[in-house]
């Protein structure tokens, strides 16, 4: 969890291959289906090139189906779901009826001037629709609204780990290894 261009993804590849579990990430998975021009791909990208977040029905449906997959059998990690305290609801209903449930959520907390510079190098070198000034505004102000509430949500529950998204790649993902006891 963190804010849009914290270095979510970028850690999710890290610690799943260090844990040996697939990395499970919404954003890849609507990426391809735009790619792909697939039904659900024309779907996520009015809703992602206008900054807006996809629909929970739809984001929760795609990871209904690919936790069921065999290689998440032994855990999986999630990067980029839940981002609201519904999906986080039925994500814990999804988790129950299979009688799993949630060992820790990362929070990677970066600053949003941070994450302004982060994004803005990133559609440079990446040329994503998603990265334009206008665009980073209203994916911050979603995270503050929407998805910043879990931070609390997850913190009730005793799952959440804080970890200083700033410095180098490594430097987060050894404060990561750190917290997670690998």
């Amino acid at each position: 969890m963190g804010p849009p261009g914290a270095g979510k993804g970028t850690q999710a590849i890290k610690v799943s291959a260090r844990l040996g579990i697939p990395q499970i990430s919404t954003g890849d998975i609507l990426r391809e289906a735009m790619k792909n021009g697939s039904e659900l791909g024309k779907k996520a990208r009015s809703f992602i090139d206008s900054g807006e977040l996809v629909p929970d029905e739809v984001v929760t449906g795609i990871i209904s189906n690919r936790i069921n997959n065999e290689d998440a059998a032994g855990g999986f990690l999630l990067d980029g779901f839940p981002r609201t305290v519904e999906q986080a609801d039925a994500l814990n209903v999804m988790l129950d009826s299979s009688g799993l449930s949630i060992d820790h959520v990362i929070n990677l907390e970066v600053p949003d001037d941070t994450v302004r510079e982060r994004l803005l190098k990133r559609a440079e070198i990446e040329n994503r629709s998603d990265d334009t000034k206008e665009v980073i505004t209203k994916r911050l102000e979603n995270y503050h609204q929407q998805t910043q509430p879990l931070v609390e949500y997850y913190k009730a529950k005793e799952k959440l780990l804080a970890i200083d998204g700033n410095g180098s790649l490594d430097e987060v993902n050894l404060r990561i290894n750190s917290a997670l006891g690998v």
